[in-house]
């Protein structure tokens, strides 16, 4: 079966709008007990469609080790676009071990942690698998953090030294902690002291032999998440965790295709301090020995020109700078991206709207989309396009010895195929837990280890994944449920919308209403009412824009998640 775009449609909550069970009304659902061989009825488990892949058993074999046993012909690791100043595979283990050696001198130990809070740099993985290299706990955070917000997560995880540019060095040395300037691109050990320092840790003696013994159930990293509710929680992720990361997730994927991985080459402007960059950049592909360009900063222009220079053959990215792409393409510069092979875009919901822009824009590029959660290690799904089969819209099939099941956030029932529901996750990447915060754990793996995503999702009749939107954004709007992301797909179809974020505002009468902030087109006169009318000729009349705020821009992470949180500050502001 050939697909274009595989879509979904949401004609109401079965049962009355009262939260139970919604089913994709466009789908032919099984007869029972007629259902595939990857779905049980008795359980509710999904399985992935693919064989089974065998991890590593060796109780004690720690993530770096596990990256640098596979060999590969791979010359360049690491490349900075701007300078094309590079590290080469020849010597980047021996940086690494360097820089574990260095940092062992300063006295920095087994399961201290270490915080980086550095954009997108060529040093980025030497720091951070120097730090896993010594048994240390990496903590990574945005480099656009206040001091508030790095002093909260210091003291959260207790962070005993610190990496940074060299230009927020003032900022952190107020919170008492040891702190290392990192250049952006180091020449010499001449460039001043705070580069002369981390000039030292990457010339320490690579061979140094005090090492710990670090297992797989050890801690490596602690990233932030929000997880399913609430604020900000240490997400605990193992050796083990990533060990399955760079098999499950990014080596295999690399499997599936004819090319050399030494072939590839790789843009890296998705951030290394969000587990998705982190996987891909800074653990996954240095085992393929595939070439990583590095932007410091993003720049539409000199993402295309990266692009041609260096012959990128894939772009990892996200959905704001898929857009970014496309427009520049529409804008002429295609012809510089003829080196593009696959973009995959991933982190956040990229509306049909601009898939099909991309994908008619840019036809001979493979436009993949996948899904994960820093909870998961970043494992979950990934999107596999072939000669027949071209499904843009879904996040894939399940990963190599992952489960899930789709269960009724009312009825906490397992669902079939084309119901959907909230997806669990089961499988190596899960997490350990979030730091000193049993209770949140408890809520978000259950007893038999499954991990309770807070999305709306379902599969289809082929295996494939589609994510609707996140439980806990779901508008209730007198009783019936109103997603989010199938509003903003609607507005950004409108010629003069560029981008759309709705979140609900309270009303007495209907509990809820859904309200819009849009970013439109420069010079147009795009109204209230203009908005309104054209959202309620596409949409359920319970499902109407109620009311319209117009911004600049729509505020988003670094990996393009709308900040709704934001935006229902801005509501009560308003209000």
């Amino acid at each position: 079966m050939t697909t274009f775009l595989k879509t979904h449609t949401r004609e109401g909550d079965e049962g009355g709008g009262n939260g139970q069970v919604e089913k994709n009304p466009s789908k032919t659902h099984y007869p029972k007990g007629s259902f595939p061989f990857w779905y049980s009825a008795e359980t509710g488990i999904y399985s992935s469609k693919y064989p089974s892949i065998k991890l590593p058993e060796d109780p004690f074999l720690d993530v770096v080790s596990f990256i640098f046993s596979h060999k590969h012909v791979g010359v360049s690791a690491l490349v900075d676009s701007t300078s094309a100043i590079s590290i080469y595979y020849s010597e980047l283990y021996p940086m690494v071990k360097s820089m574990a050696s260095g940092l062992h001198q300063r006295g920095v130990s087994q399961g201290d942690v270490v915080l980086i809070l550095l954009p997108n740099s060529i040093y980025f993985p030497v720091i951070l698998l120097g730090v896993l290299t010594l048994g240390a706990i990496a903590t990574t955070m945005n480099p656009f953090s206040s001091l508030s917000e790095i002093k909260k997560q210091s003291l959260d995880c207790g962070v005993t030294l610190a990496f940074t540019t060299n230009d927020k060095l003032d900022k952190l040395s107020t919170l008492g902690i040891p702190v290392i300037g990192v250049p952006e691109i180091l020449v010499s050990s001449s460039n001043g002291s705070e580069s002369s320092v981390f000039y030292e840790l990457i010339s320490c003696d690579p061979n140094w032999d005090s090492r710990a013994k670090i297992s797989q159930q050890d801690t490596a990293v602690i990233l932030y998440s929000s997880g399913t509710t609430g604020a900000g929680k240490g997400v605990i992720l193992t050796h083990g965790n990533f060990i399955a990361t760079v098999e499950l997730f990014v080596r295999f994927e690399a499997s599936q295709y004819v090319y050399l991985s030494t072939e590839n080459v790789y843009l890296a402007v998705a951030p290394m301090f969000h587990v998705y960059g982190l996987s891909l950049f800074v653990m996954g592909l240095l085992s393929l020995g595939t070439t990583i360009v590095v932007m410091r900063k993003f720049d539409a222009d000199e993402m295309v020109k990266a692009i041609e220079r260096y012959g990128v053959t894939h772009f990892p990215t996200v959905p704001p700078l898929v857009m970014a792409l496309t427009r520049r393409a529409k804008d002429g510069a295609s012809s510089s991206m003829k080196s593009l092979k696959q973009v995959s875009c991933g982190a956040a919901p990229i509306s049909t709207k601009f898939i099909e822009d991309f994908v008619h824009t840019l036809p001979n590029v493979d436009f993949i989309q996948g899904y994960g959660m820093t909870e998961s290690s970043a494992i979950g799904t990934r999107g596999y396009n072939t000669e027949k089969l071209h499904n843009y819209s879904s996040v894939g099939l399940l990963a190599p010895n992952m489960q899930a099941k789709v269960v009724g956030w009312i009825t906490g029932s397992p669902l079939p195929p084309n119901c959907m529901g909230e997806l669990w996750l089961c499988g190596p990447g899960v997490m350990k837990g979030y730091l000193n915060n049993l209770e949140a754990t408890k809520s978000t793996i259950d007893g038999n280890g499954w991990l309770h995503t807070g999305d709306i999702a379902y599969f289809d009749e082929e295996g494939y994944l589609y994510i609707i939107d996140r439980l806990k954004e779901i508008i209730k709007y007198k009783g019936f449920q109103i997603a989010p992301a199938d509003l903003e797909a609607v507005l950004v179809s409108h010629p003069d919308i560029i981008d759309a974020a709705v979140t609900g505002a309270r009303d007495e009468e209907a509990g809820e209403i859904p309200v819009a902030f849009v970013a439109k087109r420069d010079g147009c006169a795009l109204n209230q009412t203009d908005v309104i009318d054209f959202v309620s000729k596409q949409v359920a009349p319970y499902k109407k824009i109620r009311k319209v705020y117009f911004r600049a821009s729509i505020p988003r992470s670094a990996a393009g998640k709308i900040l709704r949180k934001e935006l229902r500050n801005l509501l009560t502001s308003k209000l």
